[in-house]
């Protein structure tokens, strides 16, 4: 800040010692002593204000180049940013300044951003003692900080990931990058700090690979059994496939009185297993004829065929991933399988409409693959069951149409089983880059239960609670984020294994197996993310190569929904909501 310029005041000190004819003298000094005193303090106001509004726009300049900082680091782009924020909230004109400058640089590749700005002044009374101009000078800085922050990424990873984008590059291989980048954004933010950040992930498709945590937390928690839509591999019936021998005298013995032929023996039938491919079954008659007794016997072949029906499975082995066999391999060879951890949901109404309020939750009530909260009880109703895609076949007849009756006919049906997801944790950067890459494409798109199990898992009143509300060593608040990411709109399969079973044949959702299943899939989706945000929890919405449609407008928290039509505008978005789940602050 500018100085008042010293005045020697002897020669006054003399004038008023010398009493004679000196009135005029002394008021001309106290003219100059008056104008000095004005002076200083037009010209000091004039600098302080100038300061100020220097202050202000080097503020500004290096906040704008700090927000515009990508992985790229301190570039061209921030810079230009810097300065041209500077030079729109600094006006020389109007501060009647001149020479001004502006000089931001960063000295850890764009984390923090430094700069000192400078004007000269022209003084208007003040150079009249010979001081006409005062150098004004400031100092700023602005860093990226963060807070406590738990942060579930929610993702899409169906197969329409693995499509290309120009360039050549996936829509898998783009999400891979901009969440690594994400991760190296927080990790520069929080270098210098104490703040505790937390990821975990929920790649979704068709349904949720979350078996090892729920069996890690509880195997009480899965079901010992389940009836799948599946085939028994067993005797056919005998009016259609038997194969039957002639009658054939199996013993005789004499006999004391002579009659006809009759049945006044029982018949028997005896089943015998014939290596799993046919079981055949053995009928006796008798007759008594001229003094003798005999027996006849023939045999009926049942070949053994596939039976496509709903079968009920031990799944107490399987769901603890123990190796299981079952007979259900072609020609009724036993096949080997072990779980890979993916779920069907447990109980469920089949209602069009849902709804939440902070006061009801969710309506109708009943559905329990709604409820985050919900522990499982003794009631099989309230568990999730292991998806067995070794044991999972549809069925149709033999005109090739789907049918719910059991039938002789049927196919494989088709499995999409995601990465598995990941609780809440902090990760190194080869930690978090290594769940990144495990990101496969596969599956059809269900934004619900992605979304229904981001907000499980982040839930502080959920099945994971005590992780979730563990204390930060730092003693500070956490703030709850949920990322979620799609490249397209909610797509059910009827006919697939998916979290709700095989809707066609299932119809957990569905009235017959196909009506409205979209919409009602849907209206899940939607009051699930209502009542995630009442937890307090802020969801960010980003759709990827497809259009932000009402459902996932309303979905996002306020101001948290993104569009990217290409890998730069998907790492763009997960840039932003970096920063803002940061705080960008000035530092001094």
């Amino acid at each position: 800040m500018g100085q008042a310029p010293k005045i020697d005041m002897r020669p006054v000190r003399e004038l008023l010692r010398d009493t004679a004819g000196n009135v005029l003298p002394i008021a001309a000094i106290g003219l100059l002593v008056g104008v000095a005193v004005i002076g200083s303090a037009v010209d000091l106001s004039r600098n302080y204000l100038a300061k100020e509004q220097l202050q202000t726009a080097c503020d500004a300049g290096v906040l704008a180049g700090r927000r515009t900082v990508t992985t790229n680091g301190w570039d061209t782009a921030s810079k230009n940013a810097a300065n041209a924020y500077f030079k729109t909230n600094y006006n020389e004109n109007a501060q009647t300044t001149s020479q001004t400058k502006f000089d931001a640089v960063s000295s850890d590749d764009g984390n923090t951003i430094t700069a000192t700005a400078s004007t000269v002044l022209d003084t208007l009374l003040m150079r009249v003692f010979g001081k006409e101009t005062i150098t004004v000078t400031v100092t700023c800085g602005s860093s990226m900080g963060v807070g406590n922050a738990d942060i579930m990424m929610v993702l899409d990873t169906t197969g329409s990931m693995a499509n290309s984008l120009s360039g050549g590059q996936t829509r898998i291989e783009a999400l891979r990058a901009a969440v690594k980048n994400f991760y190296q954004t927080m990790s520069a933010a929080t270098g210098a700090s104490n703040a505790r950040v937390r990821y975990g992930f929920v790649p979704f498709s068709s349904t949720v690979n979350v078996g090892r945590l729920i069996n890690d937390l509880d195997p009480r928690y899965l079901v010992d059994s389940r009836q799948y839509q599946s085939r028994v591999w067993e005797p056919g019936t005998t009016d259609d496939n038997d194969t039957s021998t002639d009658w054939k005298l199996y013993s005789s013995k004499s006999y004391s009185s002579s009659s006809k032929c009759s049945s006044d023996l029982p018949s028997t039938t005896d089943f015998s297993d014939v290596s799993g491919q046919s079981k055949q079954q053995r009928t006796e008659y008798s007759c008594r004829q001229s003094g003798s007794y005999y027996i006849y016997s023939r045999t009926t072949t049942r070949p053994y065929a596939f039976n496509y029906r709903p079968e009920t499975y031990d799944t107490s082995a399987y769901k603890k991933f123990n190796k299981v066999t079952t007979r259900t391999g072609s020609g009724g060879a036993n096949v080997s399988s072990t779980w890979g951890g993916c779920i069907e949901e447990r109980s469920t109404i089949a209602q069009s409409n849902f709804s939440y309020s902070s006061a009801t939750g969710i309506t109708p009530t009943g559905a329990l693959d709604l409820n985050l909260d919900g522990i499982p009880g003794s009631d099989d109703k309230t568990k999730w069951a292991p998806m067995w895609p070794e044991v999972a076949y549809y069925r149709y007849t033999s005109s090739n149409r789907y049918t719910t009756s059991n039938s002789a006919y049927g196919a494989k049906t088709t499995l999409y089983c995601p990465a598995e997801a990941q609780l809440l944790k902090a990760m190194d950067k080869d930690g978090f880059a290594k769940v990144a890459d495990s990101l496969t494409p596969i599956g059809g798109t269900y934004l619900d239960i992605g979304m229904i199990w981001g907000g499980r898992m982040l839930s502080p009143q959920g099945l994971w609670r005590g992780l979730v509300n563990d204390d930060p060593d730092n003693g500070g608040e956490v703030a709850r984020h949920l990322i979620f990411m799609t490249d397209g709109e909610m797509e059910p399969n009827a006919y697939i294994q998916q979290a709700w079973g095989m809707e066609y044949w299932d119809r957990r959702v569905t009235s017959d197996g196909t009506t409205n299943d979209e919409a009602r899939h849907t209206a899940r989706f939607r009051a699930v993310c209502e009542a995630i945000k009442d937890k307090g929890i802020r969801i960010w919405v980003v759709a990827f190569t497809a259009a932000l449609n009402d459902d996932l407008k309303a979905c996002a928290s306020d101001s948290s929904s993104y569009v990217a039509g290409n890998a730069a505008e998907l790492n763009s978005a997960f840039q932003e909501i970096a920063k803002q789940v940061g705080e960008l602050r000035v530092v001094e």
